[in-house]
């Protein structure tokens, strides 16, 4: 008898076991299959279409995102770009990294920006790259403006008893630090910083949206606008989605209204003929998207940030 339960637990043991390795090789063949089809499609050719690139979360400077739009500008079947941005902002040197290809790409083709939810601070940046800026009547948008911050947890080591010393080359070196409240001497300087930033910020709403200097000094006291609001202020064009966007590329750039919009992504990483973990890439970002993942995502893309910003909510 005893045998016999011990052959019957056995076999339901093996019968998990199978189960759970036939669910791991079906996950393994679709994200092979996912990440082979995504790199299919850019080896094909698409055609001529117009070009759709999602600026979406934290903007970061993506070297991949950066060289799809080296790429596309030099792609004959692209005959613009609309740029759908939904984003809060990011770094202020990722913002800067992104509105440099665009102009680039924009200095070739046209290119039309079209606002989702948001498109704040880094994403307003992007959309300022764009020859024609979209916007639906309830998208927050605006918030000019740069920031620097840090957290000051000096008051609650005081209260559990701990101390940091630093022995350091010069007085600034490494402030803020957090440890302790910021030196007036280095609080200057890191004004300083944020000003030049600013400054920067604020020249390409002046040269971009064609606004006088009292204009954007106003208009850049880092609120957020509507869409409504931004377009009486003049910082967007008009309200409205792709087909706006589409119409304005077909009266104004002579694109024809027949191509197709198709999104182009960054493909997997390569190396040679062989796939990385980006077979992956691909296929991570797709499996993300069905198990639910993207929040988690975004808070490890904050959790980078670092250094000056230009975003909406520095919490987010």
């Amino acid at each position: 008898m005893s045998n016999d339960i011990d052959h019957i637990l056995n076999h339901i043991s093996l019968k998990k076991s199978r189960r759970r390795w036939r669910w791991i090789a079906v996950l393994s063949i679709a994200a092979l299959v996912i990440g082979l089809v995504a790199a299919g499609n850019y080896e094909k050719s698409l055609g001529a279409h117009v070009a759709r690139l999602d600026v979406e979360g934290l903007i970061t400077g993506d070297e991949r995102q950066l060289q799809l739009i080296r790429d596309l500008a030099k792609d004959d079947d692209v005959k613009a770009m609309i740029i759908r941005i939904d984003s809060p902002g990011g770094t202020t040197v990722g913002s800067e990294a992104l509105y440099e290809e665009l102009r680039k790409f924009g200095a070739a083709k046209p290119i039309v920006a079209v606002m989702d939810s948001i498109a704040a601070s880094g994403g307003y940046i992007t959309a300022l790259a764009a020859d024609r800026v979209y916007a639906r009547g309830n998208t927050i948008t605006g918030s000019i403006g740069v920031i620097f911050s840090y957290p000051d947890v000096s008051k609650l080591l005081d209260t559990v008893g701990v101390k940091m010393e630093e022995v350091k080359s010069g007085e600034l070196k490494a402030e803020p630090s957090g440890t302790h409240p910021v030196p007036e001497k280095a609080r200057v300087v890191m004004q300083a910083m944020v000003t030049d930033g600013f400054n920067w910020f604020k020249g390409l709403v002046r040269d971009r949206r064609k606004l006088d200097a009292v204009t954007v000094d106003r208009l850049s006291d880092g609120r957020v606008y509507s869409g409504r609001q931004a377009l009486a202020e003049k910082l967007i064009d008009g309200l409205g989605t792709e087909v706006e966007a589409r119409e304005w590329l077909a009266k104004e750039k002579a694109v024809d209204a027949k191509l197709e919009t198709i999104t182009r992504k960054p493909p997997p990483v390569q190396s040679g003929a062989q796939f990385y973990i980006p077979v992956g890439q691909a296929a991570v970002d797709s499996l993300g998207e069905l198990l639910g993942l993207k929040g988690l995502q975004r808070k490890v893309e904050a959790a980078r940030l670092d250094g000056l910003l230009v975003l909406w909510q520095p919490g987010l």
